[in-house]
């Protein structure tokens, strides 16, 4: 059987979400998480697009050792130099090199003639063999370019030394039928192709992303990008967990194998999900909540006397927990450590002991403490505390139904400075959020407010999304607590926090290029 490697890009494609700004944090333990999926390629981002990327990508090299890391790279020295000092340390150093070969794209926003293109993609690709074993070319746009000079262009970049071509559906706008025939045409086509492998990288526009790359696989492709969750630019990315379940179920039509561990699916979904801030929709195949619940009577009949007549992916299989231990708060330390480490989380000895302090609050409120539950700790601690921004120290909200809804808050900010205030709205939240703009002085536009619960029961965590935007940064933000409303408000001072660490980063990135 053909091997098909799995190029994950939920850490370059998949944060051009709208909204979702990861932190160094944040990018390192997802990049983790794919290691344990077991995904042949993890690509950690644009190190040549600003300071911060740069430095993910290359704490991600340097910590990721079964995987190989890439970054993208336009067909510019420079960017090909930040990209060598970012990914130098990896296991395996390889490059994503990129140019458009549609002619709407040569024409309006590269401004190049077909030749130039040409040129500039064979030099790029010889500069970067000087420091990467493995340089992977991309023709962006491709499914819109004119085959012959596709064929001619990945003919010219072969030669040069590339190891991959990548032929990516860019704007989402192609057929699975039409998709296989580009695929076709450029082994019948290009004499020297049988040198590399071929990529497909597929976009949901128009829904067809996952059938699309299953398309590719069929017509010769040994290599495909997808994201956890099928985020990304616009309507997403290929879902990773789709187009593995579907070779992995469907291995008698298909005939391919690959390296992944199935059985971290779900938990690298659920990370994503929380870490992005991006709900996955209760009906998305293979990671939903319904993907495994049967409410038609017959469906149910069927599915008690045999899982197969209507189950045709076991949950197990994609590691949907059976059931779940529960922590009280006679549970110890060593306990939760542990259940910590099956979860699959990595913390130093500090970060264990500053959870063990919140385990403990909870669980005086709170009988049994669920894996949902030590998650949402895991996270409110990990990377929900911006210690050099604000705090919050308390709030105070007063409601009734025959009275204006008034909201006290007290915050602290880095240097340990208190700030208070008092404002009213037409709800609690909005009291809470008008008080709490008056805190940062600053105009803040709300754009998205979610509210979830974590588990069930009367006692359950809140947990709260919000997406904002200020100035021209859109982020978003969450925040968990047993109350709704301070979960509402951490939610908010969690996105407040981000966009100032990201006009930090932008004012230092700033001042580097203008000294």
């Amino acid at each position: 059987m053909r091997n098909i490697k799995f190029f994950d890009t939920t850490l370059r494609d998949g944060e051009q979400s709208a909204g979702v700004n990861l932190n160094l944090q944040e990018k390192l333990e997802i990049a983790r998480q794919l290691e344990r999926l077991r995904v042949d390629i993890i690509e950690a981002g644009f190190p040549a697009s600003s300071k911060g990327d740069f430095e993910a990508v290359k704490q991600i090299a340097e910590t990721v050792r079964t995987c190989s890391v890439t970054g993208l790279s336009r067909s510019v020295r420079s960017d090909i130099d930040a990209a060598w000092e970012a990914l130098k340390g990896g296991a395996e150093p390889r490059l994503h090199l990129f140019i458009a070969t549609s002619p709407i794209h040569m024409v309006h926003k590269l401004r190049m003639t077909p030749e130039q293109v040409i040129e500039a993609a064979v030099e790029a690709v010889k500069y970067a063999k000087r420091f990467f074993p493995i340089v992977q070319w991309s023709a962006e746009d491709a499914c819109r370019s004119e085959l012959p000079f596709l064929a001619k262009i990945v003919a010219e970049v072969i030669k040069a030394g590339a190891s991959v071509i990548n032929i990516p559906d860019t704007v989402g706008y192609i057929t699975p039928k039409e998709y296989g025939e580009i695929f076709l045409y450029l082994q019948n086509n290009v004499p020297n192709i049988e040198n590399v492998s071929l990529s497909a990288h597929c976009h949901d526009d128009l829904g067809m992303a996952v059938v699309n790359s299953l398309s590719a696989i069929e017509h010769g492709a040994t290599q495909v990008e997808c994201t956890i969750n099928g985020i990304g630019e616009r309507a997403g990315n290929a879902a990773l967990e789709e187009i593995a379940v579907a070779l992995h179920i469907r291995k008698d039509y298909y005939q391919v194998e690959t390296r992944l561990n199935l059985q971290e699916i779900k938990r690298t979904s659920n990370l994503v999900s929380k870490l992005t801030g991006v709900v996955v929709p209760p009906n998305k195949a293979v990671v939903g909540k319904n993907a495994f619940a049967h409410e038609s009577g017959i469906h149910q009949d069927g599915v008690l006397k045999e899982k197969t007549t209507y189950e045709i992916i076991s949950p197990e299989l994609v590691g949907v927990p059976s059931n779940s231990m529960v922590l009280g708060k006679h549970s110890g330390r060593h306990a939760l450590r542990n259940r910590v480490e099956e979860l699959g989380y990595t913390l130093s000895d500090e970060e264990i002991n500053q959870l063990f302090v919140r385990f403990k609050e909870l669980a005086d409120k709170k009988k049994d403490i669920t894996d949902d539950d030590l998650i949402a700790l895991i996270f409110e601690e990990k990377f929900d505390h911006f210690k050099d921004f604000y705090q919050l120290s308390s709030i105070q909200v007063q409601y009734g139904t025959n009275q204006i809804p008034t909201a006290v808050v007290v915050l602290k900010d880095g240097k340990g400075n208190e700030i208070q205030e008092a404002a009213t709205g037409a709800g609690s939240v909005e009291a809470l959020y008008n008080t709490l703009e008056r805190c940062f002085q600053t105009e803040v536009t709300l754009l998205d407010y979610r509210i979830e619960s974590v588990g069930g029961g009367r006692d359950a965590l809140a947990q709260v999304f919000v997406k904002v935007r200020v100035r021209d940064v859109e982020t978003s933000g969450r925040g968990t607590a047993q109350d709704v409303l301070e979960a509402s408000a951490k939610a908010y001072i969690n996105a407040m926090n981000r966009v100032f660490m990201i006009e930090a980063m932008r004012a230092e990135n700033e001042k580097v290029a203008t000294s």
